[in-house]
């Protein structure tokens, strides 16, 4: 008689398009989930305080915070995605001293389908860095390896010069131009470039520092304005 156990059962491709909560070592950079166990530290909500202040932030990837309260329900609001499993919002630290350098979100757009869009802002100590590129490729990567994503797209304002460097440096392809897309933080509606990546991609290995012209590598449409 076989005492072998019986093989697990095929896991439902549904259930792999769940986020679940990870943290990814880029050596010097962490990318560490954001939710309530960040609000344990003051200095989380104070960085969170500061980076929505940013003008640049505030412009292209606005963050409804102004002090350490807005900020709390913020974090409360990246944890309900990753309990639902429909976004993953990672606050990328420094390793050394836990600082804030930015962040990355990723989303779906259409679960079923397996389309997400991921956008990512840094604060001003971290630009120049190539923090956005290194995290967002990681999480881009992350993304088609274990939540099963088909799919991956980068909307930026067209003057946001910087956010389509970071795109292309990640091996998001430009598909074309939004016209009148998406009402930044000024108010106002901007035409945008779409860029995408598809699991079946290749990487791309440019990892050139990144622009300052434009100062702010934020790509905005991938939730963390809210």
């Amino acid at each position: 008689m076989s005492t072998s156990a019986p093989p697990p059962a095929p896991q439902n491709p549904v259930d792999r398009r769940t986020f679940v909560r990870t943290t990814l070592d880029l050596g010097d950079v962490l990318l560490h989930p954001w939710g309530r166990e960040a609000a344990e530290l003051e200095v989380t909500l104070d960085g969170l305080a500061a980076a929505a202040a940013d003008p640049l932030i505030a412009l292209w990837n606005p963050l409804a915070i102004s002090d350490r309260s807005d900020a709390l329900a913020w974090l409360e609001s990246r944890d309900g995605g990753w309990d639902r499993g429909d976004s993953a919002s990672f606050a990328a630290l420094a390793a050394a001293d836990g600082a804030l350098l930015g962040s990355v979100t990723l989303r779906w757009v259409d679960r079923a389908d397996s389309l997400a869009m991921i956008g990512y802002w840094t604060v001003p100590a971290a630009r120049g860095r190539s923090v956005a590129t290194r995290a967002t490729r990681a999480v881009t990567s992350w993304a088609f390896g274990t939540a099963d994503a088909r799919r991956i797209e980068i909307a930026h304002a067209v003057g946001n010069e910087a956010s389509c460097r970071v795109a292309h440096r990640c091996g998001y392809l430009p598909e074309g131009t939004l016209r009148d897309s998406h009402r930044f933080g000024d108010g106002a509606y901007y035409d945008e470039h779409l860029h995408a990546r598809l699991a079946t991609d290749p990487e791309s290995a440019d990892l050139v520092g990144e622009p300052t012209a434009y100062g702010n590598p934020t790509a905005g449409r991938a939730g963390d304005a809210s």
